[in-house]
């Protein structure tokens, strides 16, 4: 069976180890691979957009040529200046067909990042964002990170990856039912259970998947919401402001609530953590309903979320 294919992007950059190790992985699994991610590194950029024209674009031939096997499936690669929202949108909105025309993915991945996205960091989080973006325009997504930075092993996150994927793959339509979202919220998912809901929702790309993985994994795996996690003295002013100061944002110390059924408690406990988010505010008309959002978490006997 063909495998699914797949657009790649991230924050840490085109030539970051975790991107290198993500798409070397899937392209020897024999996925269809093409990416565009930033050039330089982005992180904690959000979702922020590159408002001009003056971005460049390159294809890397070098680091696809140094992954590429003999007999294996198409893999492209390209680096744009700019933003991970802004890779994501110049791909979809006709740089992919224009550049890559033998591929046309079906699902996103944004990752490895090193280092964690949890509770709130998936507001700053530029591979959060990415997938996020790719979401919002109608793509299933799926963003991942190595929640440490003590190490720079990503075999543990490449199992959880992969496995997922394959998951995934399973139901993919034939055709993304809303891709470039044509008909705006006149699409919306459906289903007779809440579990067809979640995973129309998923492929609708108003439901995307945050995993991280733990510096040391115990080889398991837990669907969680969101965590508590509250940055201290996040800036090193220690006077009043004045001009010619200069400042620093960067938390001295990181609190983690320990509350059950929550990402930060998962990565304490060595789980690889999956978390499904909505992909538009509560109050947008595509948003997710809290109840939806609470039976999103609920797992497989292994796990991994019951409805994928």
């Amino acid at each position: 069976m063909d495998k699914t294919h797949l657009l790649i992007t991230n924050d840490d950059g085109i030539e970051a180890d975790g991107l290198i190790a993500l798409v070397t992985r899937l392209h020897n699994e024999g996925h269809p691979i093409v990416v565009l991610a930033p050039q330089e590194e982005q992180s904690a950029t959000g979702m922020k957009l590159t408002l001009s024209s003056g971005m460049k674009f390159t294809e890397r031939t070098d680091i696809s040529g140094s992954i590429v096997r003999d007999g294996g499936p198409p893999l492209r690669m390209f680096s744009l200046n700019g933003s991970p929202c802004d890779c994501v949108i110049v791909a979809l909105e006709g740089g992919l067909k224009s550049w890559a025309p033998e591929i046309e993915p079906m699902l996103c991945i944004s990752g490895i990042n090193h280092g964690p996205n949890l509770s709130v960091d998936v507001l700053h989080s530029g591979t959060v964002s990415a997938a996020r973006e790719a979401s919002l325009y109608g793509m299933p997504a799926i963003a991942t990170s190595l929640a440490t930075y003590n190490h720079r092993r990503f075999e543990d996150n490449l199992s959880v990856i992969v496995d997922l994927i394959e998951r995934c793959s399973r139901s993919l339509p034939e055709a993304l039912p809303n891709l470039l979202r044509p008909n705006g919220t006149a699409n919306t998912p459906n289903g007779s259970e809440i579990g067809d809901v979640l995973l129309s929702a998923f492929h609708h790309g108003d439901l995307f998947l945050n995993v991280n993985t733990p510096e040391e994994w115990n080889g398991m795996v837990s669907t969680v919401s969101l965590g508590a996690r509250w940055y201290r003295s996040a800036s090193d002013m220690e006077e009043a402001p004045s001009n010619g100061i200069e400042f620093e944002v960067g938390a001295a110390t990181i609190v983690e609530e320990d509350i059950p059924g929550t990402d930060c408690n998962a990565i304490n406990n060595n789980y690889t953590a999956i978390t499904p988010l909505g992909s538009w505010p509560s109050n947008h008309p595509l948003g997710i309903d809290n109840e939806s959002l609470k039976q999103s978490v609920v797992e497989c006997p292994d796990g991994f979320p019951y409805w994928i």
